[in-house]
């Protein structure tokens, strides 16, 4: 796929608009969606493509077509407005209030610039509109700043470098690209199939909403307790198995949205994630029954099995299962670029070394050389944003916490973060996958000697640069101009900002957080709190409960456990994806969703695929779009019959 020879500026006014709805209409059901159902609910692609295909059908009837930019612009702005920091408000004010978290000593060191404290919050009463939470909002209301900001900082210096001077081919961004230009290439609509498999979506997630979300909510708001037609988020078996599979955590859930995944995700992968999960089932009575997984008890849910096998075994046994994952995936990814190396000096020996010299010379002087249609800017103005953005989260992180290690992150900034990110360009040029390295924050707070738990909450992200180089080329392939997406954050930002506020607080308003009228936040908050607090524990004084968890052996059993995997699985000749499902599904997965996955993925795979064909691959992305929108928009009116019940209810009594 090559670029298009005009570039377009993609901001209109139809996406002023577009901004406007995505704040005030999408936003607001995937926050109570997300505290209701669980990250499965995620909106995100529901949001774009719900946003575009509404815009082109009014541009449609009003005798006018949506270009190419502008649909990129829809789509890329939908990504903003979903990726919302503000939606961490109520996660914020939970942990500080955590009995756990209390129990552990964390919530009394949470600095007040994060959240209040929790007698500060009780007293202030359910509104984040007080002075106490003026110092929370405001620092993440600069981090969003900063962060859009830093997008065209070293990210594009990677892309100038990459694209322009290596000429790498970027696999990946032509599949996002195809899809914008697809639909803006649809003027004779003879692709009405797309519109149709999103109708039936989309009525399905309705029909399937108003029994799983909008009754439980509306009847939630009217009675004292909410009436479930079907369980939320799971039905927790795990006690009623305890007796001949101990350990093990056991929960369905009846989400269908988990069925409509499985007929998207890879076939192999979701039968790689059931064999994990199956494995996890038959280790975990085996590990109990050795002495391995001694804090659990048979009177444990599925939330605290979860979490006493993470301190007995599973942390240490799954960051050697990441480890294992990162060297098999350095294994697969270094191979083509090796390759490519290799032929790249196989053609080099053909040319003498004045012709080598004078290619490699015209090839750097492109990084120089402003692309006006693309609207490029210097490289030295990036560069100059990298080092404004580092400097300024290290002075900030410095100011604000006493004793901060601010010398590792000045050798991040200088060696560590271009090196990894120039690495995972490299890759996403050559084979389309990324470098990922876990656990570097976490090792650098150990590592530092720092004594208490307020390090953890410093402002100071470790982002790999490298990944934002696929989006410039997903945006130099749909002919968009670079100002095009300036433009769009200085408009999207303020509305998120404004939105987010704004229903974080209705919906803490409405109810408490967690709370039963939101089960997915009810039953897994804790968890994660837990989770959470057993790493905060590492910097504390005193003993350390993650430094007992993290065992070396236990380590060295998952990476070993990976690896071996890997390599048996692929002589006997399995699908890639059938092995990373398997080793990402040994760290401790439930069945919850995924019996409904494997449904969904032996269904499509088995019938719809025999009766329709290979077509129907195509028309499975656009259904679950579909049924994300249905019970999006099931999540909307929900909302909304909520706040005014919550708002008429002073005036009737």
């Amino acid at each position: 796929m090559e670029p298009p020879e005009h570039f377009e500026d993609g901001f209109t006014w139809k996406t002023i608009v577009g901004a406007v709805f995505l704040g005030m209409l999408i936003m607001p059901g995937s926050m109570y969606l997300s505290l209701v159902v669980g990250p499965e609910a995620n909106m995100d692609t529901a949001a774009r493509w719900v946003t575009i295909i509404l815009f082109a059908e009014i541009a449609r009837r009003s005798f006018k077509e949506l270009k190419m930019q502008e649909i990129y612009i829809f789509y890329y702005m939908a990504g903003l407005a979903m990726a919302s920091p503000f939606q961490g408000l109520l996660w914020h004010q939970y942990l500080v209030q955590s009995d756990y978290a209390n129990a552990m000593g964390v919530a009394q060191e949470i600095p007040s610039w994060w959240a209040p404290s929790a007698e500060v919050i009780r007293e202030q009463g359910h509104t984040f509109f007080t002075k106490v939470w003026i110092g929370p909002i405001l620092l993440i209301v600069v981090g969003l700043l900063v962060s859009r900001l830093d997008q065209y900082g070293f990210g594009y210096v990677l892309y100038r470098v990459t694209n322009d001077v290596e000429e790498l081919p970027f696999p990946m961004a032509p599949v996002a690209a195809s899809g914008i230009t697809a639909l803006a290439q649809n003027k004779e609509n003879n692709e009405g199939w797309k519109w149709r498999c999103f109708s039936i979506g989309s009525v399905l997630g309705l029909t399937f909403g108003v029994f799983y979300i909008a009754i439980p909510a509306i009847s939630g708001a009217l009675l004292d307790k909410p009436i479930q037609p079907l369980p939320i988020p799971w039905v927790d078996f795990t006690p009623a198995v305890s007796k001949f599979l101990p350990a093990a955590p056991m929960n369905i859930s009846f989400n269908l949205l988990w069925f409509f995944q499985g007929m998207v995700l890879p076939f192999w992968a979701v039968i790689g994630g059931m064999l994990g999960v199956v494995s996890v089932m038959i280790m975990n009575p085996i590990l109990y029954h050795q002495g391995v997984l001694s804090h659990w008890n048979p009177q444990m849910d599925v939330v605290n099995t979860l979490y006493s096998n993470n301190v007995d075994f599973y942390l240490s046994f799954s960051l050697g299962l990441t480890l294992a994952i990162t060297v098999v995936s350095l294994s697969k990814i270094f191979t083509p670029l090796f390759k490519a190396w290799r032929n790249k000096r196989g053609n080099a020996t053909q040319l003498d070394g004045k012709q080598l010299g004078d290619k490699k010379e015209s090839a750097w002087k492109r990084l120089f050389i402003n692309d006006p249609r693309r609207g490029d800017f210097s490289i030295f103005i990036a560069l100059g944003i990298y080092i404004f953005s580092n400097a300024f989260w290290i002075s900030v992180a410095s100011w604000l916490i006493e004793g901060f290690p601010w010398h590792f992150f000045v050798f991040y900034a200088l060696v560590l973060t271009p090196l990894l990110s120039y690495a995972t360009a490299k890759l996403e040029g050559i084979c389309g996958q990324a470098l990922t390295v876990p656990y570097i924050k976490e090792a650098t707070y150990i590592l530092s000697g720092y004594k208490g738990v307020k390090i953890w909450f410093a402002p100071v992200p470790i982002p790999n640069y490298g990944v934002a180089t696929v989006n410039f080329r997903v945006l130099e392939l749909t002919g968009t101009k670079i100002i095009s997406q300036i433009k769009t954050q200085l408009v999207t930002v303020p509305i998120v900002i404004i939105a987010s506020i704004v229903f974080s607080q209705l919906l803490w308003k409405m109810a408490e957080v967690p709370s039963a009228a939101y089960p997915y936040a009810q039953k897994m908050w804790d968890l994660n709190a837990k989770n959470l607090c057993l790493t905060y524990s590492s910097t504390m004084e005193g003993g350390s409960m993650f430094m007992e968890a993290l065992r070396l052996k236990y380590i060295l059993v998952g990476l070993f456990s990976g690896v071996t995997s890997f390599a048996v699985l692929t002589c006997l000749g399995l699908p890639t994806l059938l092995v990373f499902g398997w080793v990402r599904g040994l760290g401790q997965s439930t069945p919850s969703g995924i019996v409904l996955e494997l449904i969904g993925a032996l269904v499509g795979r088995f019938y719809f695929r025999k009766r329709f064909g290979a077509q129907w691959m195509r028309y499975t992305p656009i259904i679950l779009a579909g049924f994300s929108c249905g019970m999006g928009l099931m999540g909307m009116v929900s909302v909304a019959f909520t706040i005014l019940n919550k708002m008429m209810a002073p005036l009737i009594f």
